[in-house]
């Protein structure tokens, strides 16, 4: 089964508030890609197989997103990871209170957090993850990390996305990949080759209804373009409610061939598609 619709509204992207903890209103939306968290509501109950199968009925490719650059403290792996002796938990995240970013690039990071998230994803029947967090490279605090810089935190960040896609692939290579933001790693190598796509948020309109006029924006859309050209699906997610900013930003999507949505940055609900 194929949802209707074509590129711009192939998109539906939702974290938390599921009604009655179930996923009914994400699969009745006509987009061809679903994003719904590991867990429900981000608790210990994660998502099990039988739910996973009943969304990907509606014709979804049906995506598991965590993060890889960080963990919220309300995440039942938390405590492992703050009291883990290789001291992984660094500077919060000043965006989102009890969000801090880690050393991601330690064995027991991959040890206690990603590759369990990896094997809950897969044991449930996700077609692939949404990795988000990888500008924890950009954001980390260099003082706790002696001797890093930008540049080799990045390439320590493609090195986590690299292993992710080969521990996933390795046992099913139609698994999808699709890390959150950072379209600039592109630059470094194998980054291409382990992924399936990106998602990118705040393209066009940032939370909430201000247009993107930042310095990073163009740049942004320019890297986005050129992984698009590279073969990779663009997933897009844009922070609005004025009827006319939405408008907008799905006739983006429509032209610059991406799969959209245009919701609230709480990513609580299911907001009405692209048409």
């Amino acid at each position: 089964m194929n949802p209707p619709g074509g590129p711009g509204g192939g998109l539906v992207y939702q974290l938390q508030d599921y009604p009655d903890g179930r996923l009914d209103e994400v699969a009745a939306t006509p987009s061809r890609f679903a994003v719904v968290d590991l867990a429900r509501d981000a608790d210990k109950s994660y998502f099990q197989a039988e739910e996973i199968a009943r969304l990907k009925q509606s014709g979804k490719t049906v995506l598991a997103y965590f993060e890889i650059g960080s963990i919220e403290s309300f995440r039942p792996d938390y405590p492992a990871v703050r009291a883990d002796p290789a001291d992984l938990v660094l500077n919060e995240w000043p965006e989102w209170p009890g969000e801090h970013f880690v050393r991601y690039w330690e064995p027991s990071w991959w040890d206690l957090t990603v590759r369990p998230r990896l094997d809950l994803a897969r044991n449930a029947g996700f077609d692939g993850v949404y990795l988000d967090t990888p500008l924890a490279y950009e954001q980390i605090d260099l003082d706790l990390v002696n001797g890093l810089d930008r540049t080799e935190l990045g390439r320590r960040m493609v090195d986590l996305i690299v292993r992710i896609s080969e521990y996933a692939k390795r046992p099913d290579p139609a698994f999808r990949v699709f890390p959150q933001n950072s379209p600039e790693l592109q630059e470094f190598p194998g980054y291409l080759a382990a992924i399936d796509g990106i998602g990118m948020e705040e393209l066009f309109f940032e939370a909430t209804d201000e247009p993107c006029t930042a310095d990073y924006c163009d740049p942004n859309l320019a890297a986005t373009r050129a992984l698009r050209d590279a073969g990779k699906t663009v997933l897009a997610v844009d922070y609005a409610t004025d009827p006319e900013n939405i408008a907008t930003a799905c006739r983006r999507y429509r032209e610059e061939r991406f799969e959209g949505y245009v919701t609230v940055r709480a990513l609580d609900r299911v907001s009405a598609p692209c048409r």
